[in-house]
């Protein structure tokens, strides 16, 4: 049996890695101490002319890329200088840094080197080094994104190997029952609502609440495959199955900000991704979702498992909190709800949903 693992993520980036020409990894060096920091939460090490410098700024620009489909710019990754001389204590056990090495004595050519486990367990150590700073800006303006796209997918590893060890096997079973996948989500996810071709669950939190979507609709063109194909498929599915708390009110799509949709292969598989901003219709209820849809080709139809948080109505500020395992943003949203009240979306960070085909 072969199985399928992916991370519906919203930072994110997705599946791209560094390509195996320029990216190396060193043997793990054994360490009693646990990693410390914030998920998507980077040390970089660097000369302090060389930051200050051109090479600086855009490998800045490159690490606090915006999120896509948020309705406020939300950078990817949370940025911490250090010179090399102040390198030392806790930085050393944060867990992810990246270490920017120019020298002309020791490189002919720029890259990248990973270091797992460099001096705590559950670290990535990465090194991009050149022989020069013309080099080294060459070679980030030819990587674009892959550094992110790197950090992006050890905080994805990391959430994985929590998932697997610990999530809710009753919803696995159901799934794998009625769609044929695997699906870990978090233990707390307590109530459902399924029908035929559809399964909602949910934490029913009154804080930080998280739901999942799956359904599934006919496979008949290729066009299924396209953002607005599945935007609209989303849409009715969500209408007739996703009640708001007052009557006639239901989730919809919302348009008023740009979605991000990308086609990818992963493992041999083509799937399409989604990511935008969901709403109540008639409701105050909000936030951000992400969907990974594939194609069931034995039973001819379309499978999309979808990950979407609530984000809290009246907050004030900025409030960050995090976890091992995820990492929120909340920011006051722009959107107008139908009786003049505001909404609050949530950034995440990153998404706990593994799927899988058995």
């Amino acid at each position: 049996m072969r199985t399928q693992t992916v991370l519906l993520w919203i930072s994110l980036s997705l599946m791209v890695g560094l390509s195996a020409c320029d990216w190396t990894s060193s043997s793990p060096v054994a360490s009693l101490r646990r990693a410390t920091g914030w998920p998507f939460e980077v040390v970089v090490v660097m000369d302090r002319d060389a930051w200050n410098g051109e090479v600086g700024e855009l490998l800045q620009e490159q690490l606090r890329a915006p999120i896509p489909a948020l309705p406020q710019a939300e950078a990817s990754m949370r940025v911490t200088y250090s010179e090399p001389s102040g390198f030392s204590g806790l930085l050393r056990y944060v867990r992810n840094i990246l270490i920017v090495s120019v020298d002309p004595n020791r490189y002919t050519k720029a890259g990248t080197r990973e270091s797992p486990d460099e001096w705590a367990s559950g670290q990535n150590v990465v090194t991009l080094y050149a022989p020069t700073t013309a080099a080294l800006t060459e070679f980030l303006l030819l990587n674009e994104g892959r550094l992110v796209n790197h950090f992006n997918r050890v905080e994805r590893e990391r959430w994985i190997v929590g998932l697997s060890k610990s999530h809710s096997s009753w919803i696995n079973e159901k799934l794998k029952s009625r769609f044929g996948i695997s699906l870990f989500v978090p233990e707390d996810m307590s109530a459902y609502k399924e029908e035929t071709d559809f399964f909602w669950g949910s934490n029913n939190a009154n804080r930080g609440r998280t739901d999942i979507l799956v359904y599934s609709f006919p496979y008949t063109a290729q066009e299924a495959f396209t953002e607005d194909y599945l935007v609209a498929m989303r849409d009715s599915v969500v209408r007739r199955n996703v009640p708001g708390s007052f009557p006639n009110s239901y989730m919809k799509t919302e348009k008023r900000f740009e979605l991000s949709y990308e086609p990818i292969t992963y493992r041999g598989e083509y799937r399409g991704v989604l990511r935008g901003l969901w709403r109540m219709e008639g409701d105050k209820m909000g936030g951000p979702f992400v969907s990974h849809a594939l194609l069931d080709k034995k039973k001819g139809r379309v499978i999309v498992a979808e990950k979407l948080e609530e984000a809290e109505e009246k907050r004030q500020s900025l409030n960050e909190r995090a976890s091992d395992r995820l990492r929120f943003i909340y920011e006051n949203g722009e959107l107008d709800p139908p009786d003049g009240g505001r909404l609050v979306y949530v950034a995440i960070r990153g998404l706990g949903l593994i799927l899988s085909r058995i």
